[in-house]
């Protein structure tokens, strides 16, 4: 029984887009219920603050087609319902945090990035100041007209 008090399961949301624009979102976090309550058999789910925020993260009409979520059982007796967090890959962002908060040298790839919105920056500005100065030249002429 120890091995299955922790689940993690990919729910398909795809279905939420046939209801009506305004129940997405309601109707994404039942469908999460519902999905928690068939597969852990348990009648009371709770989900996480953290899940909830990510379904309605894009608003009441475009929830995620796809979720990923951790259900728990707890000794109470229901099922918590959390986001999934890869704990490999959170262990990797957070070596790379490291690394460039040490003050690593850039990449090539970086480095051009930056050198290219440099080069795109200071061509417009030329471009807007011409034109600045046409447009009295213009305004004038109508007048003597």
């Amino acid at each position: 029984m120890s091995q299955e008090l922790e689940r993690v399961y990919t729910i398909n949301l795809g279905k939420v887009l046939l209801s009506v624009d305004t129940h997405r979102a309601p109707r994404a976090i039942n469908m999460i219920k519902e999905f928690a309550r068939h597969h852990m058999k348990t009648g009371e789910i709770r989900i996480e603050e953290d899940l909830a925020h990510q379904v309605w993260s894009k608003g009441v009409r475009s929830p995620p087609r796809k979720i990923r979520v951790r259900m728990s059982k707890t000794d109470e007796g229901y099922v918590l319902v959390s986001p999934y967090t890869d704990e490999k890959e959170s262990k990797e962002l957070s070596k790379e945090k490291k690394d460039s908060s040490k003050g690593k040298k850039k990449s090539s790839k970086e480095a051009k990035k930056e050198t290219t919105k440099e080069v795109k920056e200071t061509p417009t500005k030329e471009v807007k100041k011409e034109t600045k100065k046409e447009t009295p030249s213009k305004e004038v002429k109508k007048k003597s007209k």
